[in-house]
């Protein structure tokens, strides 16, 4: 690791922990630049916004919805 990135990993590491989760979530967005992936999302996202608006799908409580995965995962 460069000098340069020590000094900067050692200042960010001093941020609150709000300022280092905000960094993080603008860091993995700067990743995230394939523009055919980005459109997935974006269609994924919408079709499940109108799953919704038309009834035929539910909003299940992120807890619910972790238990179910791990019940499934069990068996």
């Amino acid at each position: 690791m460069s000098t340069t990135l020590e000094i900067l990993e050692a200042e960010v590491l001093q941020l609150p922990a709000a300022d280092r989760s905000h960094l993080l979530e603008r860091l993995i967005a700067s990743l995230d630049l394939d523009p055919e992936v980005e459109e997935a999302w974006e269609q994924e996202a919408d079709r499940r916004e109108a799953q919704l608006a038309a009834g035929s799908a539910a909003i299940v409580p992120g807890h619910e919805a972790i238990a179910r995965l791990r019940a499934r995962l069990s068996n």
